[in-house]
């Protein structure tokens, strides 16, 4: 305990005394005792996107997910989404190794201890006359969905979600997400503090020397890809007067602590799709309440782990998870219209390329970026003021909150 304790005074002592609009020093992304710190602090207490709705469209349809050290399940239970941590009440064997199933109930693979959907202990052999099934229930977790979205916060009492939901649903429900159906999901392993792959995504003065693929239809114009101009800026803001008319709410928001931002941006002219024609990769719209297929690209951020793309004809969710103090686990699932048919309304590789590479490209840089911080030789520069407000905002957020929850554990 003491020297969890030692290690977290250290830590806040550097949080207070860093520069302010300057990149973190080396043992934010390389130090053991403070991805500890982070796990405790933030990943084990907010709120986490983990899946979507229409991954679980019947009873008994569950996926797992591994966060830090904590396994989980999420499952549908008739109506109802329920998540659990993925641990046998006997003795404590992981009860879902697959990624993903369908199940009547879950059933360890140890010992066989079987339960209900609800959670509730259905069947445990051999353990005598005194036992209390109704004690040895799964655990669960806390677990919410908003939009054909799905949240799980593994803290004992999370956050309100409730803000989140209300700044959400406007913006994705005319999307339909809960209908969708995942046609394609990638997942890699970069290399890099889980900061670092965060950084990289709040900015796009890298992009014009990385993602040529991308370049194709998003633009490297910091007030779509930052945090600061959108309202000012005429082409923007005579797309949003526009997409707004078509009831769908477009304006850049941005949460009162920072964690989330809601807006829609357009695509470079011409573009309607991440491809490399810039034309729809799909056929057939996400939604009938989005026909137009110059809708822009809906956006989402929410720290630490989803950014987003809603157009019209697809979607794609990224989801961030750490690893290590040097690896992270990104996956992305693209989103068609439930009843979209591969080879007739969309071809995989004509939706999925940019993004691959443009992935490809990311797992390069931050792998990069990761040998170049852990140097000793390291010494944290100014960001740009012009193209990296975003990452400055990012790590604003990222030392506010977790000062924040350094103070409370005191």
């Amino acid at each position: 305990m003491g020297s969890l304790m030692n290690a977290r005074d250290a830590l806040m002592s550097r949080l207070r005394l860093r520069k302010p609009e300057t990149a973190l020093d080396r043992d934010f992304y390389c130090s053991q005792a403070d991805y500890q710190t982070e796990l405790d602090l933030i990943w084990y207490r907010d709120w986490l996107f983990v899946g979507h709705d229409c991954e679980l469209p019947k009873n008994g349809n569950f996926f797992t997910v591994q966060i830090g050290e904590y396994p989980v399940i999420v499952v549908r239970d008739r109506e109802t989404l329920r998540a659990f941590h993925n641990t046998c009440r006997h003795r404590g064997s992981r009860i879902c190794s697959a990624e993903r199933g369908s199940a009547a109930r879950l059933v360890c693979p140890y010992h066989s201890w079987t339960y209900h959907l609800d959670g509730r202990l259905f069947a445990a052999r051999d353990m005598g006359n005194d036992f209390d099934k109704s004690q040895y229930g799964l655990k669960p977790v806390h677990v919410r969905s908003v939009a054909g979205y799905i949240w799980i916060s593994l803290a004992e009492t999370p956050p309100d979600f409730e803000p989140l939901a209300k700044q959400m649903e406007p913006y994705f429900l005319p999307h339909n997400l809960r209908d969708a159906k995942i046609a394609f999901e990638s997942t890699i392993i970069e290399k890099a503090n889980w900061k670092l792959v965060w950084e990289n995504n709040r900015e796009c003065y890298h992009c014009s020397a990385n993602h040529p693929e991308l370049c194709r239809t998003f633009t490297d114009d910091p007030a779509v890809s930052g945090v600061g101009g959108s309202d000012t800026h005429p082409l923007i803001t005579t797309n949003w007067a526009r997409w707004e008319s078509l009831g769908l709410p477009s304006q850049f928001k941005l949460s009162e602590n920072g964690q989330y931002r809601t807006a829609r941006m357009p695509l470079i002219e011409g573009a309607v799709s991440f491809t490399m024609d810039g034309q729809a990769a799909v056929r057939r719209p996400l939604s009938d309440q989005v026909t137009d297929p110059n809708t822009g690209t809906l956006l989402l951020f929410h720290f630490p782990t989803t950014w987003n793309h809603v157009l019209a004809d697809h979607a794609m969710s990224f989801r961030v998870l750490p690893i290590s103090p040097s690896e992270t686990l990104l996956t992305t699932k693209w989103l068609v219209h439930k009843d979209a048919v591969e080879g007739v309304d969309y071809d995989l590789k004509t939706m999925t390329e940019v993004w691959l590479a443009t992935n490809d490209s990311d797992r390069r840089i931050c792998q990069e970026n990761q040998i170049g911080v852990s140097s000793p030789a390291y010494d944290p520069a100014p960001y740009s003021p012009i193209h990296e407000g975003g990452v400055t905002q990012f790590i604003n957020w990222y030392c506010s909150h977790l000062e924040s929850r350094l103070r409370e554990e005191a």
